[in-house]
């Protein structure tokens, strides 16, 4: 059975979907400048001039930026002429495009590009020695952990910006270890080191999280945007004592060390950077025997929320007096390890947990790009609070301690349609909170925090606190329907971006714009209830059905037979379902793009159920079924000339694949990132045209390859990095589970260039 609801209009919608504060959201009538905030501050990048050997000669490719556009008109985008120049001599002028084949040109020949009628020179560009240029990588040493494990390191996702003002793109690397983890797998891990390069493969700085910050998908969200509008980049992320820059010289010998600056508050308390915070297995068992003893203690145990007894919370005769005597705690902590966590599951084997970070201070830090000096360092907000206790962790059949209270999240927003600010978030299945910071190049300060409030439950080691509403009035809903990733999309259309969390979205301001339910399928554990669409592992925020005023929310969701949908098409500015399906299984994977250029509108696509009949499967953005025949669904990219999508497909030696043309590139000698989820490092609008360009680790992460489509184009747009809404996607690539950015207005093959916003923006510098 399936339930596929599609609704035309907002009243047919009623039935199926209820919507919290979804009043206050309203869709732009013009249909035109979504995503778009007037006057927002955005890189003032230089031509990004690339020549890159082919078969039929020299592939010429460059930037046009969002200032040099006239007007959008049906026949395009009116802008100045370029004049193409190869060893001084003008071999072309292009007027319909921002690429050239040069027939004649040579592996030695020079080229530059210049605008109009100017008599300057823009950035000139010598041709690569192959089709791919290799970015040069400083691997770490690898290392061995307490418990003697040896490892490695691989690079990992990455991120650009423009640290030093001279509007071409530094490159930022992580290095995850080869044993870093899932935050449900139990074990040590080495440190996470974020760098900075140049294109020439210079090592600017290294940031050494320490070893108080736990390596994997789910930790650093590493930020990277000019987020006090002076044209250079800083990096901003989550920091623990022992954090560390380490800059280096021209000569590649390390010139300085310098820790983060920690709050006086923790330096009387004894904190300091040699503090070493990750459990043993000892520890952990310390740990949990004090919290035993302070049982009585606990707030919701005072208020009568929680057993007043651990015997009553494992369902187990009474035995001890409280408060719990030292050897009492053991006791019960004995019995908690023993026998209760593996009669609930055979995969609780709490005596092996180890090195997990529960305790000690935990920063907010934002880094100068170009340096790596610590500009200004904040409390994390907000705290764990504890172990994951009050968050869930303990209440599941699967006992994950430090799970669901150690998931987070960042990005960029433009909130007040001109300014970037940062947010940071943590947790999404239970409490649910962000924080939203502006930096004025010297200090953070915070605009708005929402917390959704934990998730109550009667009982901490045995419950079911997914679904459920959060203690806050305001933001309780929040609970449940947060994604691994969170997008910012102005999709109110009132000129300032909002976040969207997954089901949920909240407006500029801080508060909750709407959170999103539906009603449980008839063949579901929830028939007809009013349950929340939950979370998902995919989210796409974009202009996806040119035929439709708004903007379109494609994800999947993996509650499954508890969930209204497997994958649903929500509008993007109430919530409200526009079409989905039940799938009663985690619907793992979700993607967008227009792979049919003979079907208006992008096309979307989710992960299939095996060996089970339901619509999972490919989709027209207005919700005509087409087929279980879907694409892959790891990554996208803009590749082809005439603005079709593309998929990025593989592990090793991934490929991109076009739909109709089959494979486009075969990218010997590389792997994507992150196991199965076979995510390149980047894929962005890093130079040249508006295609984006595929960055990729080598096979021994002594370089990131870097792919640029060659295919020659008649269509112009400006850099899609001087679009609003597509910056701060790439910004936010990194983050969790890597998803592909839109841009604020429909681009694909049918794409309607009246309808294309011109930028309206402040560049740096300029």
């Amino acid at each position: 059975m399936r339930l596929v609801l599609r609704t035309l209009t907002a009243g047919a919608c009623a039935a199926a979907l209820a919507v919290t504060g979804a009043g206050a959201a309203h869709a732009d009538p013009s249909g035109h400048d979504r995503g778009h905030a007037d006057g927002a501050q955005l890189e003032d990048l230089d031509r990004g001039l690339v020549a890159v050997p082919t078969e039929e000669g020299v592939f010429l490719s460059w930037r046009l930026l969002g200032h040099e556009v006239n007007a959008a008109t049906p026949a395009g985008l009116k802008s100045p002429a370029f004049r193409v120049y190869r060893d001084g001599r003008r071999i072309a002028t292009v007027t319909d495009s921002t690429n050239h084949l040069d027939t004649e040109g040579s592996a030695d020949a020079e080229y530059r590009v210049v605008a109009g009628g100017r008599d300057g020179t823009d950035t000139s560009a010598a041709v690569w020695p192959q089709n791919h240029h290799d970015l040069p990588l400083q691997k770490p040493e690898g290392g061995a952990t307490p418990a003697g494990e040896e490892y490695g390191y691989t690079a990992n996702d990455m991120s650009v910006g423009d640290v030093n003002g001279d509007g071409r793109y530094e490159y930022i690397v992580k290095w995850d270890p080869t044993n870093s983890k899932d935050v449900s797998q139990v074990g040590y891990t080495g440190n996470t080191y974020i760098d900075t390069y140049t294109r020439d493969g210079t090592l600017l700085h290294r940031i050494d999280l320490g070893v108080n910050i736990r390596s994997g998908a789910h930790y650093t969200q590493f930020l990277v945007y000019d987020l006090d509008g002076d044209g250079r980049s800083e990096l901003m992320f989550k920091t623990a004592p022992g954090t560390r820059t380490i800059t280096y010289g021209k000569d590649g010998e390390v010139e300085s060390e310098d820790h983060i600056t920690m709050p006086a508050e923790d330096v009387a308390a004894g904190h300091s950077h040699s503090d070493d915070h990750r459990m043993s297995a000892d520890d952990y068992y310390d740990h949990v025997v004090q919290m035993f003893r302070d049982w009585h203690e606990h707030p919701e145990v005072v208020a009568g929320n929680w057993p007043a007894t651990l015997e009553e919370a494992f369902g187990i005769e009474p035995a001890y007096d409280y408060p719990l005597s030292r050897e009492d705690a053991e006791a019960l902590a004995d019995h908690f390890m023993d026998t209760y966590a593996p009669g609930r599951s055979d995969r609780n084997r709490l005596r092996e947990f180890e090195g997990f970070v529960l305790t000690g201070p935990e920063y907010l830090t934002v880094f100068d790009g170009a340096t790596g000096a610590e500009l200004d360092t904040v409390d994390y907000r907000p705290a764990r609070g504890d172990d994951g206790l009050m968050w869930g962790d303990y209440a599941m059949s699967r006992i994950e301690p430090g799970n669901r209270v150690d998931r987070f999240l960042s990005g960029a927003a433009y909130l007040d349609g001109t300014h970037p600010s940062a947010v940071f978030a943590r947790g999404y299945y239970t409490r649910a909170t962000l924080a939203a910071y502006r930096f004025d190049g010297e200090n953070l300060t915070e605009q708005w925090f929402v917390d959704s409030g934990h998730a109550p439950m009667a009982n901490p080691f045995n419950d079911a606190p997914h679904g459920v509403e959060g203690t806050d009035p305001e933001f309780g809903t929040l609970t449940t329907q947060g994604n691994h990733q969170m997008s910012s999309a102005d999709v109110d259309g009132d000129g300032r971006q909002e976040i969207v969390y997954g089901a949920a979205t909240i407006d500029d301001d801080g508060s909750l714009l709407y959170s999103s339910y539906g009603t449980g399928h008839p063949d579901s554990a929830v028939p007809g209830e009013r349950v929340k669409l939950g979370h998902g592992d995919a989210l796409h925020v974009g202009d996806f059905d040119p035929d439709r005023d708004g903007m379109e929310i494609w994800g999947v969701h993996e509650g499954g037979a508890y969930a209204p949908y497997g994958f649903a098409m929500r509008d993007a500015a109430t919530g409200e379902v526009l079409f989905g399906g039940y799938t009663g299984v985690d619907t793992g994977r979700g993607m967008v793009g227009d792979i049919d250029p003979g079907t208006s509108g992008v096309e979307a696509w989710s992960s299939m159920p095996p060996d089970q009949e339901t619509d999972a499967g490919l989709w027209t953005a207005d919700g005509e079924f087409l087929g279980r025949d879907a694409p892959g669904t790891n990554m996208s990219i803009r590749w082809a000339p005439d603005m079709t999508t593309q998929i990025v497909n593989g592990q090793e030696a991934p490929t991109v694949d076009d739909r109709q043309e089959g494979t486009l590139l075969s990218a010997e000698g590389t792997l994507t990132n992150n196991g199965t989820k076979g995510n390149p490092s980047l894929v962005a609008d890093v130079f040249g045209d508006w295609r984006e360009e595929l960055l990729l680790r080598t096979e021994d992460s002594e370089a990131i390859r870097i792919y640029t489509s060659t295919a020659v184009t008649d269509r112009k747009l400006y850099t899609l990095m001087h679009d609003p809404q597509y910056r701060v996607g790439i910004a936010g690539q990194q983050t969790a589970y890597n998803q592909p950015a839109h841009p604020s207005f429909y681009l694909a093959s049918d794409t309607d260039w009246s309808r294309v916003p011109v930028p309206d923006a402040v560049y740096a510098g300029r």
